[in-house]
């Protein structure tokens, strides 16, 4: 009886295990996610490297604190926003789409198909010549779709499109490399700043309609940061060191309607499918007050050269800081790894003053629940 008893208690114990194993595999399976990454030079992993342009960021020093300690295409020293996002949710970092590398079991982590100076419209960034506007980023991720479909068919295409997690950042070049890119550019002279912005917001409600679309369910979308406030505008057009004026003015305009576009298109499809990243407060937070974050200054760039190292680009021949850490920003327009990091902090745990309707780590909770 006493051994009957032991071994029946010893088959429920391996049985409890057994569930427990299956349940613990049934929530990694739902928390691991494909990863999809549109947009600028804020998001390029190295795309631009692939093409025949002067954005590119493929030459010591970028890279420097990254692991290889070697250029990858980053606009960065080291990790960039998407990177520390992927880190964040335990998946691997996407490669660019053009790397000759996504293929066969890579492309179940996702892609990256965004591409440094594009915008929202197809005449920002005309001066790169040859980049993946916004348009072609979304038929890219129609042919990355076919191609995941050869390998693993149609349905579960679907569903890891479904599944998946996207971050898209564009408005910036809109703004410095479009609309004040030169006096009396055209734009400007079509638009005065506040119509501009307007129709900003139009075309870009429909590039996210369109990621609808495509399948994504989940996209986290950034605002602008402070455009005045980055070291190249602090050296052309501010004054005594203060943030330029104009572009202020822009980034004040467009991150609030771009939030309430993406309240009304929420409210449109019925669901919370793009989830607003206010990145301008968390560039403010460390802009304002630098040294509650550990930085010693946040308007001279840890790369490049004349006022404020921010004329210019970051290149071999440039000032270059030693200690990258304390610098929030890294060139003349993007942000040192140390303050992505503080960014995708955000992203991840901040209060609907940062992330709107929610931050990732209950967007992340709410889809295993949901999945399990």
């Amino acid at each position: 009886m006493y051994v009957r008893m032991a071994s029946s208690k010893s088959s429920l114990a391996i049985f409890l295990c057994l569930i427990l194993a299956v349940l613990r595999n049934v929530v990694l399976e739902a928390e691991a996610r494909a990863f999809f990454v549109f947009g600028d030079s804020l998001v390029d992993n190295g795309n631009n490297n692939y093409l025949a342009t002067s954005a590119r960021a493929d030459a010591y020093p970028y890279g420097i604190d990254y692991p290889t300690h070697r250029a990858t295409g980053r606009f960065s020293n080291g990790f960039n926003i998407p990177d520390l996002i992927s880190q964040a949710i335990g998946e691997e970092s996407t490669l660019p789409y053009l790397s000759p590398y996504l293929t066969g079991e890579r492309l179940l982590v996702g892609a990256n198909f965004a591409s440094a100076g594009v915008g929202i419209l197809n005449d920002t960034g005309v001066q790169f010549n040859n980049i993946i506007r916004i348009g072609l980023q979304m038929q890219y991720f129609q042919q990355y779709q076919e191609r995941l479909s050869d390998i693993i068919g149609p349905e579960q295409t679907q569903a890891l499109v479904t599944q998946s997690l996207t971050l898209i950042t564009l408005g910036g070049n809109d703004f410095v490399n479009n609309y004040y890119l030169v006096p009396f550019s055209a734009r400007s002279r079509q638009f005065a700043l506040p119509d501009y912005v307007v129709y900003l917001i139009s075309e870009y409600r429909k590039v996210l309609a369109r990621l609808y679309e495509l399948g994504l369910r989940r996209v986290l979308v950034t605002g602008t940061g402070p455009l005045g406030c980055v070291p190249a505008e602090l050296a052309q057009r501010g004054r005594n060191g203060n943030c330029a004026p104009e572009l202020q003015r822009a980034a004040a305009l467009f991150n609030p309607q771009l939030q309430a576009m993406i309240n009304s298109l929420n409210s449109e499809i019925g669901s919370n499918v793009f989830i607003g990243a206010n990145i301008q407060q968390t560039n403010i937070d460390f802009i304002s007050d630098p040294g509650r974050y550990g930085f010693v200054t946040s308007k001279i760039a840890c790369c490049g050269q004349g006022p404020f190292n921010g004329i210019g680009l970051c290149t071999p021949l440039s000032n270059l800081c030693p200690n990258r850490d304390i610098y929030a920003f890294w060139d003349a327009f993007h942000p040192s790894e140390r303050a992505n990091r503080i960014i995708v902090r955000n992203i991840l745990s901040g209060s609907t003053d940062y992330m709107s309707p929610m931050n990732l780590s209950t967007i992340m909770a709410l889809d295993a629940a949901t999945n399990v």
